[in-house]
């Protein structure tokens, strides 16, 4: 498939077109000498390119460097209370599934943070699209959703999956599906989508719920079947793979966005700094089509953007919340 890309590669693709310092851009004079961008899951996921993708895009029209710091744990958490008690000088930036921020406050009686009290909303950088994929531990006899859900009633000790963090998206959507199927699905938590992944590919859990793009770099291996993903329209990624609402299962305004924030009191001329390198950053052509390679959509949006599509999500998925009715124990 033209549009996987390995993380080496992606890599070597930067470097040749020159990213880190992108035609146009002149160093920062004002920012800071040395920024970093945190991110709460494991090296090597799409969370993790997608941000290292973003820090050379911003280095020069931030700051002089800007580097990326993976605070894993505690399903993200340890990174967003990382970056709310660090310093408000701008130098702080959190990238972070919408997760993470709209969820979280749902699921976790102490989660340690406030989402719209403790962050300076800078910009989202991109979407993806959710699916819902099965592995060796599933017979290759299963190529569908109707396949898949004979398959676990016969075998219900095996209607279990894995996903990137407890109480995220991902997880909800393993959930619902199993609700909507009218089988009772076991969940399994990993520090990021990619140890669920290994897990997966080794045959040591039958199934996992991840973002689109982390299934990718191995669907070329064919030992990944990803049977269904959210979004209104199939994805350009996987085009032979079917929507869940084409499978008339309510899971499509599932889409995952990935959105950028900065410590509570953070001056607004470092937000807007931030936020006009990062829209610069996202627009330029050679990082989209990296993106896309991840099978990420590339999108800014400003700050008061985020900071509105923050807010309705937080409401929207209180619903979800409590249909689920998942307590996350710490």
């Amino acid at each position: 498939m033209k549009h996987i890309l390995t993380r080496r590669a992606a890599l070597s693709t930067l470097g040749s077109l020159g990213i880190g310092g992108l035609p146009g851009m002149s160093l920062a004079q004002s920012g800071p000498g040395v920024a970093t961008i945190v991110i709460g899951l494991a090296a090597g996921g799409a969370t993790d390119m997608a941000a290292r993708r973003l820090s050379e895009g911003m280095r020069g029209a931030y700051a002089s460097s800007v580097l990326v710091d993976n605070r894993t744990g505690a399903g993200g958490r340890i990174a967003i209370q990382h970056v709310k008690a660090a310093a408000p000088n701008g130098a702080t930036l959190l990238l972070t599934p919408a997760s993470m921020m709209t969820l979280y406050p749902h699921t976790y009686k102490d989660l340690g943070y406030d989402p719209v009290k403790d962050f300076v909303p800078v910009g989202m950088v991109s979407t993806s699209e959710v699916g819902f994929a099965i592995g060796p531990a599933v017979p290759e006899s299963v190529g569908s959703l109707n396949d898949y859900l004979a398959w676990i009633k016969s075998n219900p000790d095996s209607a279990t999956f894995g996903h990137g963090a407890t109480g995220s998206g991902p997880h909800f959507l393993g959930e619902l599906l199993g609700r909507l199927l009218g089988v009772k699905m076991v969940q399994t938590g990993f520090r990021g989508s990619q140890p669920a992944i290994v897990d997966l590919l080794g045959g040591h859990i039958p199934a996992v719920a991840a973002p689109l793009g982390e299934f990718l770099p191995h669907m070329k291996t064919g030992k990944i079947r990803v049977l269904g993903v959210t979004g209104a329209n199939r994805s350009r990624f996987l085009t032979n793979v079917p929507t869940f609402k084409e499978l008339h299962i309510a899971l499509s305004e599932m889409t995952e966005w990935f959105g950028v924030f900065m410590p509570a009191g953070t001056p607004a001329q470092a937000v807007q700094q931030a936020s006009a390198a990062m829209k610069s950053a996202v627009a330029n052509p050679e990082l989209v089509k990296v993106y896309a390679m991840m099978g990420m959509e590339a999108g800014w949006s400003s700050p008061e953007g985020l900071s509105d599509r923050l807010k309705n999500d937080i409401k929207r998925w209180q619903a979800v919340a409590e249909k689920i009715g998942f307590t996350a124990q710490s």
